[in-house]
């Protein structure tokens, strides 16, 4: 039985710093105005992907993707089952999809933005959101085309017990390359070394993670940047021959009013090395290369998922999101929305 109403949850303010609790805020919709119209469905939210990118998104800045204006809904990817078909969708109800449609329990959306989950042996709903998601795919390609990372050179992963930074460290073990992590805390440089197999767990919260970086790994050739900062000025002073520096992401400068700016840089110059970033989306085109040879890894167990599951409801997405660059999660971080709706019980 539909229900009278949803909830969805839109830009409030824009904060300067920090999010804040009135950055966003809850609206109550009626679900009579959810209609699907040609080629279209209402989906029901199942469960939302929380990514480092939303902190860009809700700054009002020039990017690859428009600002998240105020009162709009919060830009969100996430995973639901199609309640609702319309006229000529190519889609039937119980089907599960993914989709960006944002931080609302239920949503129309144009088949054309969907993508029909497939689950073969192996393959969990929640890995469309993590491997399979925007996750796999930036790993795979920063350390495929950016990294070019090659058998037995050593890789540096920051953010490694991240979403994206765990599955870089397990595509660089498979590649053949030495790996080594950076993470915040000891239970998280436990894991990364004991469950994901890196050759060293460095705990950038130690007073001795400096120190500890030229003893363990002495000098990179590919270094997987997802937090910038001081972090990726320190790496810039660790660089072999030829280095190439994958500029994924900067955790630990997307709240600050004035991102700190790098001081060894000329570094770069003597040791010809290259640092480029990137953007996934660019890569659609090339999505169906990426998305066999992860589901290769994970069905095989090469490739290891680990969650940190919110619950609760879409109300804990906006107090979950400041995790993410407080390093309270391990693994992708995600919030379940809903259940499994009725409709799929009746398949």
């Amino acid at each position: 039985m539909a229900p009278s109403s949803y909830k969805r949850i839109v830009l409030n303010s824009r904060p300067v710093a920090d999010i804040e609790p009135d950055t966003f805020r809850t609206e109550i919709a009626p679900f009579s105005q959810l209609k699907a119209g040609e080629g279209q469905v209402v989906v029901q939210c199942t469960y939302l992907s929380l990514d480092p990118a939303m902190r860009g998104y809700i700054r009002d800045v020039r990017s690859y993707l428009p600002p998240v204006q105020i009162g709009e809904v919060m830009r969100a990817g996430g995973l639901g089952v199609v309640v609702q078909a319309g006229p000529g969708s190519k889609f039937k109800v119980g089907d599960y999809v993914s989709g960006a449609w944002g931080m609302q329990e239920y949503a129309v959306a144009k088949d054309k933005y969907l993508e029909k989950l497939e689950l073969p042996a192996g393959i969990e709903p929640l890995d469309y959101l993590n491997v399979l998601g925007s996750s796999g795919l930036t790993a795979y390609f920063g350390l495929k085309d950016i990294g070019q990372l090659k058998a037995g050179e050593k890789l540096v992963v920051s953010g490694a017990a991240g979403s994206v930074g765990t599955i870089a460290c397990q595509l660089g073990k498979a590649a053949g390359a030495k790996v080594y992590a950076i993470a915040g805390g000891p239970e998280k440089c436990k894991w990364l070394e004991q469950e994901i197999g890196v050759e060293k767990a460095l705990d950038y919260k130690s007073p001795s993670f400096f120190a500890d970086v030229k003893k363990h790994v002495g000098y990179l050739d590919v270094y997987f940047d997802n937090v910038g900062g001081d972090i990726l000025d320190f790496m810039l002073t660790r660089l072999n021959k030829d280095a190439r520096i994958v500029l994924c992401g900067a955790i630990s400068q997307y709240n600050a009013v004035k991102p700190n700016g790098l001081k060894a840089y000329m570094n770069l110059i003597s040791q010809r090395a290259t640092l480029r970033g990137f953007i996934v989306m660019d890569y659609e085109d090339r999505y169906p290369e990426a998305l066999a040879s992860l589901r290769k890894g994970l069905v095989s167990g090469s490739i290891k998922r680990k969650f940190h599951l919110v619950e609760g409801g879409i109300e804990e997405a906006p107090k979950a999101l400041p995790m993410l660059f407080s390093g309270g999660n391990t693994g992708k971080l995600v919030v379940r929305v809903s259940n499994e709706p009725s409709v799929r019980a009746k398949l």
